[in-house]
């Protein structure tokens, strides 16, 4: 009977150490599969703040294409206006050629006629100067032959002399509407350049955005995966947990029958029989210890909300640019910055490195709950960052329109704190 009483006791015992081995496997099997979550979620959510900064630069990207558009039109109309002013230069210049060679011609004339007349008078005329002088009635007729001789080269004089002048004066202002047009060519030459060098740098800035568009296209099908993953792995959790809760009441319904069996035979036989009970409690502790332990595994480390020194220091210091101006960027706490510029320099001041863009800055440091965040501390969002200055505020380069100002630190969705003083 005393073998039979420990053959029983012995099932008891392999049962129970079943129970605790297929405890300890459930719970190694869980804990992986939350280890593998967690790796998962951390690498979706540094692709998520990749795909925020990506598009937070391709947004930046596609303010300079708006600028660079703008720009272009205001060239573009330039060298229009320049070409109908050389067009209208093109005219002007006609027709004070014409007046010119018209000029020149009446010039010519003039010269011709007046070469006639000194010929005919003085070369091969049958007038002289001596026969003038022997045909006149008197003293009197020969001073008037004489006078009007001299007023006929005179005047012959004057008109040569008015026609040169004419024409110098039409020369200058041709030459000085041709010096105008040349003037305009240039202009319009270098404007041409420049609009040839912007749609360069343009068409570039639309190849740059549209890479954004495949790396963001590329960083969102990874996050998709992790997703799936993540929702794979907790529906593998929920079955596992459905399975441990239903082999749990197995086990109980077994033990149960297998004690009130014991208890039966013991009765029967006269024999006072151990219970198991303690096995199985001792299995239940140790399968819920184990539980307990991963579940603990997911919890993070508190961190004192203690401000320090350092922090206070860094929180204080960015705060004497409060009003100083927002631009794209930009790394001057005076002249302008944007949002990672502002706090790349700060700490850079302070005597810390930290990374320039805003995605990067969310793996600075140590992260720390926004429940403990202290003054000094990285307050990271999607596309954006600021300092933690306490009493829930941050300070940060907001936008072009306000500049380097206070905001709450709630006032969009908080992606990450870090510590780095």
């Amino acid at each position: 009977m005393k073998k039979k009483a420990v053959r029983i006791i012995g099932v008891g015992m392999a049962c129970a150490m079943l129970c605790l081995f297929s405890g300890e496997a459930y719970a190694s099997t869980i804990s992986e599969i939350k280890r593998q979550q967690e790796e998962d979620q951390k690498k979706l959510n540094n692709v998520q703040g990749q795909i925020s900064g990506l598009q937070g630069m391709q947004g930046e990207v596609g303010e300079e294409i708006e600028e660079i558009d703008a720009e272009l039109v205001q060239i573009i109309a330039s060298v229009d206006l320049i070409k109908e002013e050389i067009v209208e230069k093109e005219e002007q210049i006609k027709v004070t050629e014409a007046e010119y060679e018209a000029a020149k011609a009446r010039e010519e004339e003039q010269y011709e006629a007046m070469k006639v007349r000194i010929k005919f008078m003085y070369e091969q005329g049958d007038i002289s100067y001596v026969q003038l002088f022997m045909t006149s009635d008197s003293f009197g007729d020969m001073l008037n032959k004489a006078d009007y001789v001299e007023q006929i080269y005179a005047y012959d004089r004057k008109m040569l002399e008015e026609y040169q002048a004419a024409k110098e004066y039409v020369q200058q202002v041709w030459d000085k509407l041709e010096e105008e047009k040349s003037e305009l060519e240039a202009a319009q030459h270098e404007l041409e350049e420049e609009q040839a060098y912007m749609e360069e740098v343009l068409e570039e800035k639309k190849q740059e955005y549209e890479n954004y568009n495949v790396q963001i296209a590329r960083a969102k099908q990874e996050a998709a995966s992790y997703r799936a993953r993540i929702k794979q792995q907790t529906a593998q959790i929920r079955k596992l947990e459905e399975e441990e809760r239903k082999r749990r009441e197995e086990e109980e319904r077994r033990r149960k029958e297998e004690e009130a069996r014991r208890l039966q035979e013991a009765q029967a036989n006269g024999t006072a029989v151990e219970s198991t009970d303690s096995s199985s409690q001792s299995n239940s502790s140790s399968s819920s210890s184990s539980s307990s332990s991963s579940g603990s595994s997911d919890g993070s480390a508190n961190v004192s909300s203690g401000g320090s020194a350092a922090g206070q220091a860094i929180a204080s210091y960015a705060c004497q640019f409060i009003g100083n101006p927002y631009v794209a960027g930009g790394t001057s706490l005076t002249n302008g910055a944007d949002c990672s510029g502002f706090v790349w320099r700060v700490f850079k001041d302070k005597g810390y490195s930290v990374p320039r863009t805003s995605w990067e800055l969310r793996n600075a440091g140590s992260e720390v709950s926004y429940s403990n965040a202290q003054p000094g501390d990285i307050v990271c969002y999607a596309g954006h960052v600021g300092i933690y200055i306490g009493n829930g505020n941050i300070v940060h380069a907001s936008t072009p329109k306000s500049g380097i100002k206070i905001t709450t630190a709630t006032y969009k969705s908080i992606l990450s704190v870090r510590r780095v003083a």
